[in-house]
């Protein structure tokens, strides 16, 4: 009870008290800090590395007592001396600086080949002279006339190699002989042909040419070519030509332009008209001078490959006295669709193309020495194609393209004309003239290359083409097919063989007869039309050693007396045997 009454007391107290105090305000003070604040980092509470175990049950490792018995045996091994693998080397391959090869064969074929090169002075200082003859003197069952021919050709060069720059000149001749023998057997036992003697058909091309070139390293002027040529034959038809050809490169921003120029002379003249004159007049001349440049911008972006350019050419007939300006494209472009195994490309290209009197002979020996010279106007030739490999080993090409061409040449048969004699007989219808014509040319190309293993390659061709002349003509001795197949295989290391394999499609020409006072679209004439051909071709060798080997060849394996041109059949089956030696000299 009286503590009852204390506690009451004590709790009346102290509320009156706290009930005294609230009016009262404390105030605010400024308080001064002396000692400025150094906080420090107690140690903290580390994991001993090794704890102490309290636990009830610890098992206690039992001690283990062991020993060694050791027993000693006798060893006899000797270890041999080590030694070092011997690697066979291959001898280096020995070069020789010279060759020779010579062959003959039935027909009186004959083949002599001869090649030298010669180190003057520094490594990079060169002589090079190369010798080649193939001639045949057989006969050929199809017709009266002398059907030998032989070509021969003699090359001398020169080229010197410089740290910033390298430069050459060269000295090329050759001989050719052909015969135009293109009449069929009888053809000189009716009249108006009749004849007391066979007439001298023989035609001789001589080439004579000098040339030199030059490349420049670190040059806005990075090449050049010159070639000076002359060219004659045994009619005293003879023709000149000069080509000029620099080449610069201008820099425009990040990027390369570059500019090729040329500038390409031709003059020459001819003893007698064409054979579509009954009369042989005054001689032809003939001159064309062209001068072009060529700018073109390569655009490299990933996988894209882009040529810009253009072509322009100023082509002038010098015996005119007449010119035209000529502006062609020259876009060219690739993209690689699947690495090496799709690359698609195309592009549109067009050129002034100079046509000579020797372009002619060596793509058809039996002209006349009467022909019409001019350039051909090839507006453009557009093409699109995929090309790449289709395992490691396969290769191929397929191409379509289209080609405006005015004025391309095309071998015609000249009119069998009695009233010429001129000399050198290529009045009997057995010569050709050159026909110019404007044509479209839609064509195809297809080509498979395989290397079935490092000793066995082959190869295959294809080509169609679809001609549409202005003249509303056929397209002269143009074939629309052709196709080729082609194998090398070397079987040992001694033997090695190759073959090839070549069809010609079928091919149309005009056999007409020279009328006085009548034009030459007016004349007697008929179509013929030339069959397609094969012809198989194979050669076998044998190595003896790195000098001395011997070869085979055969042609016309079918021996298919087939016309390359109308009334010109070739030789039957030929077989040529020879040896070659290669040497220093």
């Amino acid at each position: 009870m009286q503590l009852r009454i204390l506690v009451t007391i004590l709790f009346l107290s102290l509320y009156g008290v706290v009930r005294a105090q609230e009016p009262d305000d404390i105030g605010t003070e400024t308080v001064t800090v002396v000692k400025p604040y150094s906080p420090t980092v107690s140690d903290a509470f580390k994991i001993k590395s090794v704890p102490n175990l309290n636990d009830s049950i610890v098992l206690q490792k039992k001690a283990i007592t062991y020993s060694i018995f050791s027993v000693p045996v006798a060893s006899t091994f000797t270890p041999a001396k080590a030694k070092a693998a011997k690697v066979e080397k291959l001898p280096p391959p020995v070069l020789y600086n010279s060759y020779a090869s010579v062959g003959l064969g039935n027909f009186n074929n004959a083949l002599v080949d001869f090649y030298t090169s010669r180190e003057l002075g520094r490594d990079e200082d060169l002589l090079d002279v190369g010798l080649s003859h193939h001639s045949s003197r057989g006969d050929i069952d199809s017709t009266p006339l002398e059907t030998n021919f032989y070509d021969t050709q003699l090359k001398v060069s020169y080229a010197q190699k410089e740290r910033e720059y390298r430069w050459g000149v060269g000295i090329d001749a050759q001989h050719q002989l052909y015969n135009w023998y293109g009449v069929e057997d009888g053809f000189f036992n009716t009249p108006p042909n009749i004849l007391i003697a066979l007439p001298d058909v023989a035609q001789n091309y001589f080439d004579a040419s000098v040339n030199a070139h030059v490349t420049i390293e670190d040059s806005f002027f990075k090449k050049g070519k010159l070639t000076a040529r002359r060219f004659w034959d045994a009619t005293d038809s003879g023709e000149n030509r000069i080509v000029l050809q620099p080449e610069i490169e201008v820099p425009i921003t990040d990027e390369m332009v570059n500019i090729k120029t040329k500038v390409d002379y031709v003059n020459g003249s001819f003893q007698n008209t064409s054979l579509n004159n009954t009369e042989s007049m005054a001689s032809m001349d003939y001159g064309q001078l062209q001068v072009g440049i060529s700018p073109s911008f390569v655009v490299l972006r990933d996988e894209l490959t882009l040529n810009l350019g253009a072509n322009f050419v100023y082509g002038a007939d010098t015996e005119a006295s007449s010119g035209s300006f000529f502006i062609y494209p020259a876009v060219t472009a690739s993209y690689r669709l699947l690495e090496e195994q799709v690359i698609a490309y195309g592009g549109i290209e067009g050129d002034l193309n100079q046509n000579t009197y020797r372009d002619f002979v060596q793509d058809n020996p039996y002209v006349s020495p009467t022909l019409s010279i001019q350039p051909t106007d090839q507006q453009y030739e557009g093409y699109l194609g995929i090309k790449g490999q289709l395992f490691s080993n396969v290769g191929y090409n397929l191409k379509g393209s289209y080609t405006a061409e005015n004025r391309r040449p095309l071998f015609l048969l000249n009119p069998e004309n009695s009233f010429r004699r001129d000399e050198g007989g290529y009045t009997f219808g057995n010569s050709f003239q050159v026909f110019y014509d404007d044509i479209r040319t839609l064509g195809f190309f297809g080509e498979i290359n395989v290397d079935v293993n490092r000793n066995f390659t082959l190869g295959f061709n294809a080509e169609y083409y679809n001609y549409d002349t202005e003249t509303n003509n056929p397209a002269w001795n143009l074939p629309e097919v052709q196709a080729s197949l082609f194998l090398d295989y070397q079987i040992t290391k001694e033997w090695y063989a190759g073959a090839n394999l070549f069809y010609i499609g079928e091919r149309q020409d005009l056999q007409a007869t020279a009328i006085a006072n009548t034009p030459a679209n007016e004349f007697p004439s008929t179509i013929v039309n030339l069959e397609g051909f094969f012809d198989a071709n194979a050669h076998l060798g044998y190595r003896f050693n790195d000098q001395l080997s011997v070869f085979a060849k055969l042609s016309n394996i079918a021996n298919n007396n087939y016309q390359q041109w109308f009334n010109f059949r070739v030789q039957g089956f030929q077989a040529l045997a020879g040896v070659s030696y290669k040497f220093d000299f």
